[in-house]
């Protein structure tokens, strides 16, 4: 007769614990499940660390081992961090599952003045912290036994409601392996447990980029482009670059010379029209008897000309047709 219970596959473990977290949500809907996809218990540098720190301690390492096959088989049914305390559901051999609680001692103010103290010019902003993008030199900082965020075994008590003598249970281990998991989906989550406030840190880191920045400032004023490098600022191509150390003024348009040629001599040719139709009625009074015979034989000949006929020393002319036209005829009776 063996004393081994009778093998159960990993297939069977998690239909298992599917089906109770099905039932348990009916209800309670708000059961969060810790769920671990692929081989690792944990995949950034938070989950990772947590870990790790549990396991560096002798009074974890022999025992923390037991809960790792547990959530993995997805036996935390539920998984609640608040600040200080983390409650937890693990489904075992029993039908009901058995209650976890996790108590975590905060960070003592003295330790975490000196953390955000050693941080300073070392963030550059929160999602850089949140995804553990950080210098080496902080992450060992942060992991650090004696002065580090992470709780020493004297900072962590728990207590499970199943019937095992041992001082940690394999569901107090699994909900351990379950708080790293849970990190993977919100680092936050790691400042709210140890009872810190995440915005110290970044604070911090952002007073120093100020101050970086005010220094750099003072160097160059932002009143006035140096090289007045326009073009470039405005994504344009100028033909000169402007000199702004000359005073402004109003640049007036030049003067078209010749525009004012052209009407000076529109005026004198007004003038010069109307001298030349003064002389003109003077010598069509004088020649009244010719000007009538030469429209007699225009109009027999029926062949109308734009300059009339010489006769008698006198020049009719033909009616202009535009101001042009006037202005040419003008300019031809001037010239004579």
């Amino acid at each position: 007769m063996s004393w081994y219970p009778p093998y159960v596959s990993v297939a069977e473990k998690r239909a298992k614990a599917e089906r109770k977290l099905k039932s348990l949500k009916k209800k309670n809907p708000g059961l969060k499940p810790v769920v671990i996809e692929g081989r690792t218990l944990a995949q950034t540098w938070w989950g990772k660390s947590w870990n790790n720190n549990l396991e560096r301690y002798a009074d974890f390492s022999n025992r923390i081992g037991r809960g790792r096959s547990y959530v993995r088989h997805r036996a935390v049914l539920d998984l609640q961090i608040k600040s200080g305390k983390v409650t937890a559901l693990v489904l075992g051999s029993a039908r009901k599952p058995y209650k976890i609680e996790i108590n975590i001692k905060p960070v003592k103010p003295a330790k975490w003045a000196v953390l955000r103290r050693d941080c300073q010019g070392q963030l550059k902003s929160l999602q850089d912290l949140l995804a553990g993008k950080f210098p080496k030199a902080l992450s060992e900082i942060f992991f650090s036994e004696e002065s580090g965020l992470f709780p020493a075994p004297e900072d962590i008590t728990f207590d499970c409601s199943c019937p095992d003598w041992a001082e940690m249970c394999k569901h107090v281990a699994a909900a351990l392996y379950g708080i790293g998991a849970r990190f993977d989906e919100d680092p936050r989550l790691f400042f709210k447990l140890r009872g810190v406030k995440i915005d110290g840190l970044i604070t911090q880191a952002v007073r120093d980029k100020t101050d970086s920045l005010l220094k750099k400032s003072k160097k160059r004023s932002g009143k006035v482009i140096d090289d007045a490098d326009l073009g470039a600022v405005f994504g344009i191509k100028m033909e000169t670059e402007p000199d702004f150390s000359k005073k402004s003024g109003v640049v007036k348009k030049p003067v078209k010379t010749k525009k004012l040629k052209k009407v000076k001599s529109i005026e004198g040719v007004e003038k010069s029209k109307r001298s030349s139709s003064k002389n003109g009625s003077t010598g069509t009074k004088k020649s009244t008897s010719s000007s009538k015979r030469t429209e007699t034989t225009t109009a027999k000949s029926k062949k109308t000309r734009s300059a009339g006929k010489v006769m008698s020393g006198t020049r009719t002319q033909a009616k202009p047709e535009s101001v042009l036209e006037e202005v040419l005829i003008s300019i031809a009776a001037f010239t004579e």
